[in-house]
């Protein structure tokens, strides 16, 4: 995969190209990531790439010219238009699957604003997807630029060393993970769970999959809204919520 990004601030890239497990995809040549500073692509001398808002109002807003000039440079030759992917908080928010979508692509191209905003021609004429990490602002589209890179560089084949743990990722199977542990097998006097002990792989499947619904169920149940469970997903659900009632009702009658 080829992965370029616009930003006034290619430093800010520096650290997080550089290690852990993006930089060992870097180096293993699983992906290759380019940093343009769009301010080299200014069409005046003072390297002007934001301007005053039409009609008035506070803040700058980055110029159209340099972002499209930047891009069809990036995208010279190229008989195939990659995804060029604006961060922004009006953007459709980011999931797990779009991320493996977004895995698929072979070039992809970030823009990462800063100031107030974007001409909306950047938008209507050149972006093909508008992507948002939450509902709050940050003040560049860098830090997410990085979050969506992150996701999706993990996901590209040869880059994770266990390739079944991006399979078993919270979000990746509609649920949230189960609950991991490790050795000691005791420590403080809390245990492990027995089953995860008992070398029997198929009931260890069982219970990480209970506790995966469980888990879902307790922290995230608007996941379970459009699931299609299972005749032992509907069990343990039920199974929870009589416990649930149950425990709702003698704390009722303690109080």
């Amino acid at each position: 995969m080829r992965i370029d990004v616009l930003t006034l601030f290619p430093e800010m890239f520096t650290g997080f190209l550089s290690q852990s497990i993006i930089g060992k995809a870097i180096e293993k040549g699983a992906v290759q990531v380019n940093t343009v500073n769009f301010r080299e692509y200014a069409t005046n001398k003072h390297g002007t790439v934001d301007d005053y808002p039409y009609g008035g109002g506070g803040g700058m807003v980055l110029k159209p010219e340099p972002i499209f000039l930047a891009v069809e440079d990036l995208i010279a030759g190229q008989a195939v238009k990659p995804r060029i992917i604006l961060m922004c908080p009006q953007g459709v928010p980011y999931t797990q699957r779009i991320a493996e979508q977004l895995a698929e692509e072979e070039h992809l191209i970030f823009i990462c604003g800063h100031y107030e905003g974007y001409d909306e021609r950047i938008r209507q004429h050149l972006v093909t997807d508008e992507l948002s990490i939450g509902d709050y602002v940050l003040t560049g589209g860098e830090l997410p630029a990085m979050v969506v890179m992150d996701s999706v560089i993990r996901l590209l084949p040869g880059v994770l060393g266990n390739e079944i743990s991006a399979v078993t990722d919270s979000f990746s199977t509609g649920l949230l993970e189960h609950p991991h542990y490790t050795r000691p097998a005791e420590f403080r006097g809390w245990s492990v769970p027995d089953v995860l002990l008992s070398g029997h792989h198929g009931e260890i499947a069982k219970w990480r999959h209970r506790e995966s619904l469980r888990r879902t169920w307790q922290r995230r149940p608007d996941l379970l809204q459009n699931r299609e469970l299972s005749e032992q997903e509907r069990a343990w659900l039920r199974e929870w919520e009589e416990e649930r009632g149950a425990d709702s009702r003698q704390e009722s009658d303690e109080a």
